[in-house]
């Protein structure tokens, strides 16, 4: 098992972004950075414009972007940004640095979405910062998220995994974070084990249509669910897990461990309420077992799992379909209290967030008529939303 030899908790969005930003003027040999997209904003540009820095004073810089991802995320802006940010990465390419764009290998699998959605970024400092967030300004200024940053062995760990992802890795770079591990005075004593899988490798050229495969994170996500004794917590974007997923949530309610699944509100996404409405399918089934589900107006982005106070993971697997069989995903868990003790701290504050609205019975057959009937004419479509 990977061990960390450091873990600072990042809730708060301020102290991630500087951390981020920090660790690329700082670099001087190389920094890998991995992502989901990049928008056109006052974030995406402060970073970009941050690695290409870097780059220019000799530092190897790779940047690895989702292609579903990015052209999702191109939604969100206009055709003028869109070309701008394609301007900057090609910038940055022609300074030096390598872009990666993954796609994965069959035409099936990038039709449907097919990615990856994992966030690591490390430089030869020794320190990575892995979590929930996107680099743009919802994730840094509307949205809740979590990352670490980490030290010791397992940030040479997360780096390799990027080739399962699409990233392009230097063996040196590898050597580096392995010696400065070891010359690090502060014992690694902090174990953290790391999930990951990229479906899309293991898949053929029908992609996820009758992928019967086994995605690691899923398999471990469950096997928490099913060792809950007393409490599962669980945060994610939208709450609409892959069927093995779901129903190991309703055993655990079922048993009468207290779950509380805290997500986005049907407001926290103005482009869509299709993501929302695939969640809210499985509303009946969650609160007829006893689940406690709470909506967070301004979204809830993070990936955290608390089991019984003592027993966490946290990173960027969303409870949804896609992240079970079309998107690549990593996990951290730990039962460290080092680790465990500040989700502790967030999950009380979620509950004292007036922005989170707890859903009943009675409050979702109250819902709009429009929108109900959009629940029940959509929400059987939940594997394409």
């Amino acid at each position: 098992m990977p061990t960390a030899s450091a873990l600072v908790p990042l809730w708060n969005r301020a102290a991630e972004w500087q951390r981020r930003l920090a660790m690329i003027d700082e670099a001087r040999a190389f920094v890998h950075l991995s992502t989901f997209y990049i928008e056109h904003d006052a974030y995406g540009t402060e970073i970009l414009a941050a690695l290409r820095r870097a780059q220019r004073r000799g530092v190897a810089v790779s940047l690895l972007v989702d292609a579903f991802g990015q052209r999702l995320g191109g939604v969100l802006m206009t055709a003028s940004q869109r070309a701008a940010l394609t301007g900057e990465l090609d910038d940055l390419r022609a300074a030096g640095g390598t872009v990666t764009v993954y796609a994965p290998a069959y035409q099936v699998q990038r039709l449907l979405g097919g990615g990856q959605h994992v966030k690591i970024q490390v430089s030869e400092a020794g320190e990575a910062i892995v979590g929930s967030s996107n680099l743009t300004k919802t994730s840094f200024e509307a949205w809740n998220e979590y990352a670490v940053a980490v030290r010791g062995p397992i940030v040479a760990t997360l780096l390799e995994s990027l080739r399962a992802f699409g990233g392009t890795v230097r063996p040196a770079h590898l050597a580096t974070l392995a010696d400065v591990a070891r010359a690090d005075s502060a014992p690694a004593d902090l174990a953290l084990d790391y999930w990951y899988c990229n479906p899309n490798l293991t898949q053929g050229w029908a992609g996820p249509f009758g992928w019967r495969g086994d995605n690691a994170v899923t398999t471990r996500m469950i096997a928490m669910l099913d060792g809950a004794r007393t409490s599962a917590r669980i945060t994610s974007f939208y709450f609409k897990p892959v069927a093995p997923l779901l129903d190991a949530v309703l055993r655990a309610a079922r048993r009468g461990v207290l779950v509380e699944v805290f997500h986005s509100h049907r407001d926290a996404l103005p482009a869509t309420d299709l993501a929302w409405i695939a969640a809210a399918a499985s509303y009946p089934r969650l609160l007829d077992a006893g689940v406690r589900i709470h909506e967070h107006r301004h979204g809830e982005h993070s990936k955290i799992v608390l089991i019984d106070d003592t027993w966490a993971a946290f990173g960027s697997y969303n409870f949804e379909d896609a992240a079970h069989d079309r998107l690549g995903e990593l996990m951290l868990e730990s039962r460290d209290p080092r680790a465990v003790a500040p989700l502790q701290a967030i999950f009380d504050e979620l509950r004292r967030d007036p922005e989170n609205v707890l859903v009943t019975r009675e409050s979702f057959r109250e819902l709009p008529p429009r929108v109900a009937a959009r629940v029940a004419r959509y929400g059987r479509f939940k594997w394409w939303m």
